[in-house]
């Protein structure tokens, strides 16, 4: 049915809002009007969002669902009603932690097949090239088929601890963004120098260290300021588009904005937990905010923070990778506890409150970080990440200045747990559209409703 919302309030520029009424008809934006263009409209359900904030849908370009393969951690019912209560209307899946991993069609519509009457809300999928898939002489031909599919972006990874999606040196690196760079698709890598993490990693077990730190001691700022300098002279030599996922460090931030001065064709995204969390954080709370790579200094932080502000870091994405809480997160050892924190669902709420209402980004800047940018990154910006006539109505009706108390076990995701346990952050999301139809709902009574599974759908790169 033709929708008309009434009585809200949509970003208008800066911290800037303009009241409009939203139609919505088949699932898309049909007009944007200015409030009070209609009195009276024959055969619409009309709609009051009680003078509230409403943004895009938020679209996360980095989780790991686990689904099939891994869904003792996470899976894609889960994953996506967490992301519904969130505001996310889009999640972008990485390749590497299902099984099969999405380094062939047949692992990508094996992965669909299995994912695709669970999620909430539309998804997008990685591909990705291993030293596994590399094994193949057909790789570049997977690769390509990979790309027809419809797949969101390539993955790869300096540094890999997994046996199933092994990493890959500079070299073949080098050969995968050149094969990109024809297919006209950007390869995002975890930048993290193998030997650097290795060497010091043994060294340090060799003399018994098992704390926080020594974990961190392992994977230091150099180990991704040297994977970033390698990657841009890749990107440098091949004209292969290089995204850095999860950057984490202030050095490695201005190399890639340097190096995209330059004219390289690099990117970053960051996460909510570099912004955030620091060395002290992960020493006091321990594993619970074991990742990879780690949270940096207080420095480290306040640099990442000016460069989402300054648009040097594309977009945030959060790296969403819960492990089974609590048992992957108490092996005993800081080297066998799981590395991985839930974050899709506290993506939005966070980098409102922490961004827009402590004055360190804008209103307008938080739309381009959580949608257009990403939308435009993997490709559906033509009818995601704006609220704009001809797009999917895909948007959160967001209660500004609500303050609430993060707790691990009020999120949706399956192993509930967050290294955010206990903040207060300000702003929260009320409803969350997809398509014009509610898929999550917070009621006044604090009763909570979502839309039945398989409301969402697999979005391809570039499709009408």
């Amino acid at each position: 049915m033709r929708t008309r919302f009434v009585n809200l309030r949509i970003p208008a520029g800066g911290d800037e809002v303009q009241e409009v009424e939203m139609v919505v008809d088949d699932g898309r934006f049909e007009e944007i009007l200015p409030a009070g263009s209609e009195t009276a409209a024959g055969g619409e359900l009309w709609v009051n969002l009680r003078g509230a904030l409403v943004l895009p849908g938020a679209i996360d370009g980095h989780v790991h669902f686990d689904d099939p393969g891994f869904t003792h951690r996470e899976d894609f019912a889960s994953g996506t009603a967490a992301a519904a209560a969130g505001g996310v209307t889009c999640v972008v899946d990485m390749p590497c932690t299902s099984l099969p991993p999405v380094t062939d069609t047949e692992a990508l519509a094996s992965k669909v097949r299995a994912i695709q009457t669970k999620a909430h809300v539309d998804f997008m999928l990685w591909g990705g090239v291993s030293g596994n898939a590399m094994a193949d002489d057909g790789w570049r031909d997977h690769l390509v088929d990979l790309v027809e599919s419809g797949v969101a972006a390539i993955k790869v990874y300096c540094l890999s601890g997994m046996e199933s999606f092994t990493g890959l040196d500079y070299g073949r690196i080098r050969q995968v963004l050149a094969a990109a760079e024809e297919l006209g698709i950007p390869v995002g890598v975890h930048a993290e120098d193998p030997t650097i993490v290795r060497e010091l990693g043994g060294e340090i077990r060799r003399r018994g260290g098992n704390g926080p730190a020594d974990y961190a001691a392992s994977r230091p700022t150099l180990a991704e300021v040297a994977a970033v300098r390698e990657l841009i002279e890749a990107s440098r030599e091949t004209g292969g588009r290089v995204h850095i996922v999860h950057l984490s460090s202030g050095a490695a931030l201005d190399l890639v904005t340097k190096a995209r001065h330059d004219g390289v064709s690099i990117t970053a995204e960051t996460c909510p937990h570099f912004l955030h969390f620091t060395m002290d954080d992960l020493i006091r709370q321990g594993s619970l905010l074991k990742t990879a790579p780690v949270v940096k200094s207080s420095e480290d932080r306040e640099r990442l923070w000016r460069g989402v502000a300054n648009r040097e870091i594309s977009f945030v994405t959060t790296d969403h990778a819960p492990g089974q809480w609590p048992e992957e997160k108490s092996t005993g050892s800081i080297w066998t506890d799981y590395g991985g924190v839930p974050g899709v669902e506290t993506l939005l709420p966070y980098l409102y409150s922490e961004g827009v209402s402590a004055g360190r980004i804008t209103l307008e800047q938080l739309v381009k970080l959580t949608a257009a940018h990403p939308a435009r990154f993997f490709g559906v910006d033509h009818r995601k990440g704006a609220i704009l006539e001809g797009y999917d109505a895909d948007f959160v009706v967001f209660d500004e200045t609500t303050r609430w108390k993060v707790a691990g076990s009020d999120l949706h995701n399956l192993n509930r747990y967050t290294p955010f346990e206990g903040h207060e952050f300000t702003g929260r999301v009320r409803a969350t559209y997809l398509r014009g139809q509610a898929v999550f709902e917070r009621k006044s009574d604090g009763r909570e409703l979502f839309a039945p599974a398989g409301c969402g759908r697999w979005i391809q790169r570039g499709m009408e």
